[in-house]
């Protein structure tokens, strides 16, 4: 197996995202991200096994950056900012998302790559949840836990990432302004549930 040359493997993941935006799902190989960062397919093959692995770590790494960057905001702009994140993957060609939903058909027949997804499902679950409590000491709604309601919006936001895939002139703009009422109305029932 080939040693690393002087290539991080962020650098690589980087560069593949940069294939992937260039070239399409369709068409990405470990070969044409080993072209888009310069070095060898060996060096790309030493930091990712798989196309897969690389195309899991893609995956976690966006999303990694993503909650990185959001819970870097002040507690009263968190949820614009993940409602802002989520709206920008959001698009009819969100190569974010056809990366997510080929890897989630492939986990079907992949219990491994099913493990490394569920894992990072968890992680984004785990993300919403703390973020969640950084801005309502308490559920909106009894018998609703913070911790469901952060698999509850991922799962909403996945579900309308599906649409706009499918969708062409789908309204993504209109349904998170929407989505971001919904959430308005949630903290005004916990603002209420106190007085």
């Amino acid at each position: 197996m080939a040693k690393p040359n002087v290539i991080s493997k962020s650098d690589l993941i980087k560069s593949a995202k940069e294939c992937l935006v260039d070239k399409g799902i369709e068409k990405f190989t470990l070969r044409a991200v080993a072209e888009m960062a310069g070095v060898t397919q060996g060096t790309v093959y030493y930091h990712f096994k798989t196309k897969e692995q690389l195309l899991l770590d893609i995956v976690d790494d966006v999303c990694q950056s993503s909650w990185y960057e959001i819970s870097q905001s002040s507690n009263e702009s968190i949820i614009k900012q993940a409602f802002e994140s989520a709206k920008q993957r959001c698009s009819h060609d969100s190569f974010f998302h056809k990366l997510f939903f080929t890897l989630v058909t492939s986990s079907f027949t992949n219990e491994k790559i099913r493990e490394q997804l569920g894992a990072i499902l968890f992680n984004e679950n785990r993300a919403l949840f703390e973020n969640l409590s950084k801005v309502w000491p308490k559920s909106p709604i009894e018998g609703v836990s913070i911790e469901t309601w952060g698999v509850l919006l991922n799962a909403m936001v996945d579900g309308i990432a599906i649409q706009a895939l499918l969708q062409n002139d789908f309204p993504a703009e209109k349904i998170f302004t929407e989505f971001e009422q919904l959430f308005k109305g949630l903290n005004q029932l916990l603002i209420g549930g106190k007085e």
